[in-house]
């Protein structure tokens, strides 16, 4: 069982979580893309993601959620300019964010909050594993769409370079 006070930090201090991301994106010297964003917009982007861990926490893991929400992110990172390698990078610190939260303010005090956060671990590992999944999918499916449609570059082309199967299910 995770503690009920994690999950209520996830959602009701998103903002809190956000922020410290974006500290964390703005000393990463690698995420060229998120560096052309303000604050406020860095902010707002990644509250989402830690609402919808929250979420995913209290009420379970919902496949179709999460991965409706991380493909959307996905798509989104494209039509913006980013590279599928920043994208991952940012939602690996996301991952950190919340790991850090948990090993220095949450958990220290208390044996019973810590081992709780080491159940709490596995889960939110697998929310971000299955999150870089569907970013993936949400990114190359667009790809995918628009060298088929705008580029006008072959179906014989496209399935010798993006192998993937997945597309569009």
């Amino acid at each position: 069982m995770i503690d009920r006070i994690l999950i209520d930090s996830l959602s009701l201090k998103s903002r809190d979580f956000a922020i410290r991301w974006k500290d964390q994106i703005r000393n990463a010297e690698q995420l060229k893309h998120y560096q052309t964003l303000d604050d406020e917009m860095l902010i707002d982007e990644s509250r989402p993601c830690f609402s919808l861990l929250s979420r995913t926490l209290d009420r379970g893991l919902d496949r179709s959620l999460v991965g409706g929400f991380f493909v959307n992110v996905g798509k989104e990172r494209l039509h913006g300019g980013f590279p599928i390698s920043e994208v991952i990078y940012a939602l690996s610190i996301s991952q950190n964010v919340v790991i850090e939260f948990l090993m220095t303010e949450f958990a220290p005090d208390n044996p019973m909050r810590m081992y709780q956060s080491m159940g709490a671990l596995t889960r939110i590992a697998e929310f971000f594993l299955l999150g870089s999944f569907y970013v993936t999918k949400g990114f190359l499916e667009d790809t995918y769409t628009h060298m088929s449609k705008k580029d006008k570059v072959s179906e014989k082309l496209l399935k010798k370079y993006l192998k993937d199967d997945f597309f569009f299910k």
